[in-house]
């Protein structure tokens, strides 16, 4: 390259001409002014000594990197909360990791060698010094041991020389006492025989000295004395020689569990050191990768820190090592870290037995809140519900009922709980302690339908209900209040069909006496022996009126005969029973039936508090669509007046007004008095207890409380999706499902078309109530019998305009009825309609096998009589041998000579070849059938 000047380089590199012209001096290239020229060897001057001051390696243009830095990055996926099966929440996770090496200098590798020498050095010193320590420390130990098993030792042996010493003296003793009772023992001889000689010497002389030992008694006097030193001796002797030998016994077993404890440290001591050797070398190849891997100190955050490099290593769990990520402040008054000594036990320690606690079970409880209280992990509760074939999940709602099996199932002790504190509270408010007073009875009348309830309480009260009544039969329960020369008598007219069942069950509840209506043409039918059964279980009088004795047929003693066989005996029969015979159409015997009534309400001594707050029960509920909901309640005690807080079921509200049957106003009622209220916040249920209270707050929390328990107790039992269940569906197969949406006037009548459909459902056709409620049908049910593809089924109510609109758009199916007859019949249609097509086989002949012979066309053909019916060739056939089928398939050939022919009759040889089938022998039956189509049938 040519020469260039100063101010041309300048511009090259990007300096000013006098910061360049000032580094070229500096490095030896002498020049005055921009213009000047430098040459290229000038200008490698100025390279070198650049390079030179900003530590880098002189000479070359490429200078090699002292430091590397070497970044990594990894991504993975982890998956949080649900099972893999639900999917649950994937996050990611990215690791990055920075590791920085320093190229170090001749000197500092030196100087690094130096240094990691004096630390071996250093710590074989400190290995020596320790080993020397430990052996003065084993030697001290050792020559402590010995003095003591020399010490021990010296004192067995003293032990047992006064032991044996102590055995020798009792042997001495023993035999010294042995000597003197046998010199005794010679005495007493002698002296014996000298005192016979002296006897009989002197048989005549008087004794002079009776008081005067013999020699004889002296001598076994001694003699006993000597026995019994004789027996110490040897007790004595005994008792040295058994502890002589226990203290033999107690040196050998000391011995042996001397042995045994050398032997286990010595197992131990082996034991620890293969450990250590193990560690050693462990630590030995961790410390050689981290020697080779070590990053310079001050490369990074990370570079200097104490870290472990062996996975397998042990560490303890929350211990700070070293720094962590925040600095610290350093000063003077800086406290120093606290030692920390952990202990490689473990701190569980397994429970003995298992815990058993006593479980609060309320109404209804979560999965997670029932695992809480047992104190065990909810999939433990879900696992043993699948194992009582329950599936379930964390947050669903149990039933008390399933939740006490739960809890017994997992070993604990369940106490079912009643969350009903307020509505306890509300019975002790509202105790009516006002005097009771004679109160009107409540007769309700019961009986088939058509057999002339309505006709006969309609000819007491004077008017025409029945004719009011679609089909002419009742078809919600009627209250009436009605007053006769005997006093006032509140009548109940319930329905007779059976789909009414839940109605009368609750006319029989609020009763006094049941006049049980039978038709003296007809008889007892389903529906009378189901008001017998209601009566007897509400405990109430029964009286049998037999209705329609002003027609030819009728016969009042099959009545009687027929109600005997249920256990309902006629007062002439010696029974109880009053039956009393009448005819609604001339009111024949009417008299008769109301003095009855009145007398057994004498008898039965009705009262009732007529004053304080007042209680009832809901009769009837409908929704009227200018006066809102409108409810039919009998008054049971108390005094309901207008402007009372009521709390009817879930419902509260405000009396805004009190009708009486004629539809007149009323300011209040008693007692045993059937009226209708305006101003509830919804339709209430039949059968609700009505109860008054002291004021809106209360009335709304109550209801509130009961919404919440109802809502969790449907939930529980919707949401519990049984095994069995699954499993029934997987074997029945596709079964088929009619949606209904119903609504009607009144609660009951609802209720009682909802039932009346459920009863419908069969194994092929299942009936599911979308939704039942009372008014017209809206918009909302037009929508909910879309989404679900159900039909509208309108009972007494009609559509109104905008849903009439959307039922046209969507064109759903809607049915409007007066009678339940005629809507059973429609929807069993329906249902029956919705059934596959069913084929049945029909055997239509039947040939016997006489002979089989081969046919060199069709191989073997079998020669046959037809003994029923018409063989046909276009047929399918089977094969049957002693009754039993063995083949099914088709003719090949049918031949009657040698001619082929489409069918042969009943008594008419023929040849019968069967096709993919060379077994037939004589004997055998072949069957011919036709699939025919059969009407599906529920």
């Amino acid at each position: 390259m040519s020469d260039m000047k100063v101010k041309d380089l300048a511009d090259n590199i990007g300096i000013t001409p006098d910061r360049l012209v000032e580094q070229l001096n500096e490095a030896g290239v002498t020049v005055s002014k921009a213009t000047d020229s430098i040459t290229e060897e000038q200008k490698q001057t100025l390279l070198s000594f650049l390079q030179a001051r900003h530590g880098k390696e002189s000479g070359n243009t490429i200078s090699k990197p002292k430091k590397i830095t070497l970044k990594r990055k990894s991504t993975s996926e982890i998956k949080l909360g649900a099972s893999s099966r639900q999917g649950g929440k994937t996050v990611s996770v990215e690791v990055r990791k920075k590791r920085t090496y320093i190229k170090r200098s001749a000197a500092e590798e030196a100087e690094a060698e130096a240094q990691l020498q004096r630390e071996k050095e250093a710590e074989q010193k400190a290995i020596a010094d320790a080993k020397a320590e430990k052996l003065r420390l084993e030697e001290e130990a050792k020559q402590q041991q010995e003095q003591e098993q020399r010490e021990r030792e010296e004192l067995d042996a003293k032990e047992a020389a006064r032991a044996e010493a102590a055995v020798e003296d009792a042997v001495e003793a023993e035999k010294q006492a042995e000597k003197e009772a046998h010199q005794a023992a010679e005495e007493e001889k002698k002296a014996l025989a000298a005192e016979a000689k002296e006897k009989a010497k002197k048989s005549t002389k008087k004794a002079v000295n009776t008081t005067k030992l013999t020699a004889s008694e002296i001598a076994h006097k001694k003699l006993e004395e000597a026995d019994a030193k004789r027996r110490e001796a040897n007790l004595a002797r005994l008792e040295a020689e058994r502890a002589l030998k226990a203290r033999k016994k107690a040196r050998e077993e000391e011995a042996v569990l001397e042995k045994q404890r050398a032997k286990e440290k010595a197992e131990a001591e082996a034991e620890a050191k293969k450990h250590k050797e193990v560690r050693k070398e462990r630590d030995a190849a961790a410390a050689k990768t981290k020697e080779n891997d070590k990053p310079a100190a001050g490369a990074g955050r990370r570079a200097g820190r104490n870290t472990r490099t062996d996975k397998f290593e042990r560490a303890e769990l929350h211990i700070t090592q070293g720094k962590g990520r925040r600095k610290k402040k350093k000063g003077r008054g800086a406290a120093q870290a606290p030692v920390i000594e952990t202990s490689s036990e473990h701190g569980f320690t397994l429970p003995t037995e298992p815990v058993v606690r006593d479980v609060d079970v309320p109404e209804t409880i979560s999965v997670s809140d029932l695992a809480l209280r047992m104190s065990v992990k909810a999939a433990e509760v879900i696992k043993a519900l699948m194992g009582l074939g329950t599936m379930a999940t964390i947050n669903q709602v149990l039933d008390q009922d399933t939740a006490v099996i739960v809890v017994e199932e997992m070993g604990h002790n369940p106490k079912p709980v009643q969350d009903n504190a307020i509505e306890i509270a509300l019975e002790v408010s509202d105790e009516n302690l006002a005097e009771a007073m004679p109160r009107a009875p409540v007769v309700t009348v019961m009986g088939h339908v058509d057999h002339g309830k309505t006709s006969l309480l309609d000819y007491i009260r004077s008017t025409k209900v029945t004719s009011g009544e679609a089909g002419g039969i009742t078809q919600h329960i009627g209250a009436y209040k009605v007053e006769t020369s005997r006093g006032e008598i509140t009548f109940l007219d319930t329905p007779g069909h059976a789909a009414f069942t839940e109605m009368r069950q609750r006319g029989a509840k609020v009763t006094d006496i049941v006049v049980l209506v039978v038709a003296a043409d007809d008889g007892v039918m389903p529906q009378t022996i189901e008001a017998v059964k209601h009566a007897k279980e509400a405990g109430a009088l029964l009286i049998i009126a037999v209705n329609k004795m002003d027609k030819e047929e009728a016969n009042p003693d099959r009545v009687k005969t027929e109600l005997g066989n249920h256990d309902v005996i006629p007062e002439d029969w010696g029974g109880d029973v009053p039956f009393v015979a009448v005819s609604a159409l001339t009111g024949k015997g009417v008299d008769d039936l109301l003095d009855t009534i009145s007398l057994q309400a004498e008898m039965l001594e009705l009262k009732a508090p007529s004053e304080g707050v007042a209680k009832g029960t809901v009769i009837e509920a409908r929704l009227d669509k200018g006066r809102g909901t409108i409810v039919t309640v009998l008054v049971q005690s108390g005094t309901l007046k207008k402007g009372d807080i009521v709390v009817v079921g879930q419902e509260y509200g405000r009396v805004r007004a009190l009708f009486n049957e004629n539809s007149e106003t009323l300011k209040a009622a008693g007692p045993s008095t059937p009226v209708e209220l305006l101003g509830l916040s919804g339709t209430p249920a039949s059968g609700d207890e009505l109860q008054v209270v002291s004021d809106e707050r209360k009335a709304r929390e109550i209801a509130n409380f009961r919404k919440t328990k109802a809502r969790d107790l449907k939930m529980a039992k919707q949401q519990a999706a049984k095994l069995d269940d699954m499993f029934n569906k997987m074997e029945s197969g596709d079964v088929k499902t009619l949606n209904v949406v119903v609504k009607a006037d009144v609660h009951g009548s609802a209720e009682a078309v909802s039932q009346s459909l459920l009863n419908l459902s069969t194994d092929l056709v299942k009936v599911r109530i979308v939704a039942s409620g009372v008014g017209g049908i809206n918009e909302t049910d037009a929508q909910l019998a879309g989404a679900s593809d159900a039909i509208l089924i309108g009972f007494n109510v009609r559509a109104d305009n905008t849903a009439r609109r959307i039922i046209a758009e969507k064109g759903l199916d809607v049915q409007y009825f007066s009678i339940i007859y005629d809507l059973i019949d429609v929807v069993t249609s329906a249902m029956t309609g919705m059934l596959d097509d069913v084929y049945k086989d029909e055997i239509i002949g039947l040939a016997r096998v006489d002979e089989v012979f081969s046919s060199p066309k069709f191989g073997d053909i079998a020669g046959c009589l037809v003994t029923e019916g018409t063989i046909k060739r276009t047929s399918p056939i089977r094969v049957l041998r002693d009754n039993v089928v063995i083949f099914e398939g088709e003719l090949e050939s049918l031949r009657r000579f040698k001619d082929d022919v489409d069918e042969v009759k009943s008594g008419v040889e023929c040849g019968i070849g069967v096709k993919g089938y060379t077994d037939v022998k004589p004997g055998d039956q072949i069957e011919v059938f036709e699939r025919v189509l059969v009407k599906p049938a529920l």
